[in-house]
Parts: C-alpha cells; structure tokens; sequence
C-alpha cells in the first residue's frame, strides 16, 4: 500500500495525469481546441539528449518560463537534458507509442526519418550555404509538407531550433580529403541520411545514444563523431578528441515537436501561448548557436584541439549519390527542395 502511494503521488507530481474537462459529446479535442479546464495545472516533460549548456536546453528554459508566466503557473515545463528521458530516437519513439514518457521533445529533424524518410530531406549533405538560408528553409512550406505526415506518430512540430552544420573529429589525424575517412568508425546518431553520408564519404556509420558518446570516445570504442561545434564544445568533446575538421557536411535543424495527445489536453488559449513561446524560443536558440558556432572554434584550439578547413567540394561531390540513390524515398520533395533554392533570395 505504501508503494502504490508513492507511486500515485510522484506520477501526480510530474503531472502526468492533470485533472482535464472532457470534451462535449460529439466532438473531439481538436474541434474543441484542447479539453484541458482553466483551473487544471499541466506539467510538460521536455526532452533533449544534449546537456543543460547546450543552446536547445537554454532555449526550452525561457520557453518553460514564459508559458509559466503567460498562464498564471496553469501551464508550466520541466527541462531534462542529458538524455535523461532517453535518447533522440527513445524520445521520438516513446512520442510515437504515446508512452506519457515525454511531451516534448528537440532533436534533428532528420531523425524523424525512422518514421517517414521525407523527414530526411533538410538533412541532405551540401544543400545550404549559411544559416539564414538553413533557417528560411526550415520554415518554408517544402520542410512543412515533410512534417504533415509526423501527426499520424502522435508528433505536431511547432518550431524549428537551430543545432549548426555537423563537423567531424577523431582522434588519428586531420581530414582533408574523404580518402582520410576510409574505414574510420564513427559514431552517428541513428539517422539514416547521416550514416548514408558518412558511408558515401568511406567511413564506418554506427549509432549510439548521445548520453553514451563521451564514455566511448574516452575509451577508445569509436575513432571519431559528427556534430556541430556548439555540442562539440558544450559536451567537452574536445577533452577525448584530438582533430576538428570543419567539413559542414549537413546542416541540422532540430523540431520543437509536441506530442498530439499532449497537445489535445491543452485549450485553445494554451495552444496560442505555447505555439507563440516555441517560436520564440527558437528564434533565441538559433541566434545564440549561430553565436557559438562562430566563437567557439577559437576556444576549441585554445582547449588543445588541432582544426582545419578542408576543401569541401571533393566531399560534396563524394556524397551526391546519398541525395539521387534515396530520391524516392522523399516523394517528390528533392525537386521541390532544388525548386526552393533556385528562388531564394537571401
């Protein structure tokens, strides 16, 4: 008896099973615009895989505080970084089987792609020149046709973090060439355009759980790992890896992504302040990583790492075969991605 009330108690205290007000009969909570009542409190669950220094962490903080405070405390969210809820694809798949585990989640649009490969496509290596053009994509209604079909795995994306362009380091020298990257294990995350990319490019792609990366490296088990500079430094990767090698082979947009069910439970006016909060959160994130990125490469070399800036056009070349082998798989959206660059202006 004692257990069953300490259980009932905790799943009250992360409130998981917020007191709702149903819904009228005949309808369903999207018609009504959320079934949740004004004086019900909610807790949202927002995961990341990363650490409470990484710039989507930051971001999700002043979301929580500004849901908080639009509604009075009705509404409120708890940050768990480090990949305590799991990591990116436990998140989309605890999302995706409804498991109450997490609310929110924000990880690389691409990993969604273990779900509906279209998600892969703004992930496709050598597609965008700088951020603003990596941004302007992901707002654009190409990346929304991509998401449309997330809402059938219970995932409503509501906006788009930044997390950079993804380098490689290692720890046997630097890459200047794709041959320097011949039979080099690396860990991926478990995203197939990346592990496409980094086998176009000769290496040997095997996922891991971002929570288990740092261990790994330290130990030897993997040769190297792709990530932007951002999660490079605020992970101390730079402590169990010697080279940098600033190859911006991908650019990963991330999805602020709420779960359905989740979303249903709110009220019309909840759905408002939270849609609001998450599009200003990620205007937050990207600038402060667009920061970071430019910054940190100077205190990455003054940590010890050795950085260089090989020519990239033998690596864009090398991986256009992830982009034509795979064109299928995204239903017309690689010519509709070709279309939206040919117009934009910058």
């Amino acid at each position: 008896m004692l257990l069953a009330s300490a259980l009932v108690f905790a799943l009250a205290a992360c409130g998981g099973d917020s007191a709702t007000t149903p819904a009228p009969e005949g309808t369903t909570p999207a018609e009504t615009g959320g079934a949740a009542s004004t004086d019900a409190t909610l807790t949202l669950k927002i995961g990341i895989s990363t650490n409470e220094e990484d710039p989507r962490a930051i971001a999700a903080q002043q979301f929580a505080d500004e849901i908080a405070e639009k509604t009075g405390g009705a509404l409120t969210a708890q940050v768990y970084p480090s990949g305590q809820l799991g990591g990116d694809a436990d998140l989309i798949n605890s999302m995706a089987l409804d498991s109450g585990t997490v609310d929110i989640i924000i990880t690389d649009a691409s990993n969604f792609a273990t779900y509906d490969p279209k998600m892969g496509i703004s992930a496709l290596p050598f597609q965008f020149a700088d951020f603003e053009e990596a941004w302007a994509f992901m707002d654009s209604e190409v990346e929304a046709e991509a998401e449309a079909g997330l809402l059938d795995f219970n995932m409503r994306v509501l906006a788009h973090y930044c997390n950079g362009f993804r380098c490689v380091t290692n720890n046997k020298g630097p890459i200047e060439t794709p041959d320097d990257m011949k039979g080099m294990l690396i860990r991926t995350p478990e995203n197939p355009v990346i592990m496409a990319t980094m086998t176009a490019l000769g290496a040997n792609p095997q996922p891991l759980a971002f929570s288990e990366l740092y261990q790994a490296l330290n130990q030897g088990t993997y040769d190297a790992q792709e990530n932007p500079i951002p999660v490079i430094y605020n992970n101390q990767l730079y402590e169990v890896q010697d080279y940098l090698s600033v190859t911006n082979h991908i650019y990963s947009g991330m999805c602020f992504t709420i779960a359905e069910s989740t979303w249903n439970k709110l009220s019309a006016e909840q759905q408002e302040i939270v849609s609001a909060a998450a599009l200003a959160s990620a205007e937050y994130d990207r600038e402060l990583n667009k920061t970071q990125s430019d910054e940190l490469v100077a205190t990455l070399e003054e940590s010890g790492m050795q950085i260089n800036y090989p020519d990239l056009q033998p690596f864009a070349d090398a991986t256009a075969s992830v982009i034509t082998d795979n064109a299928d798989d995204y239903g017309g959206l690689v010519e509709k991605l070709t279309e939206w660059k040919a117009s934009y202006a910058g």
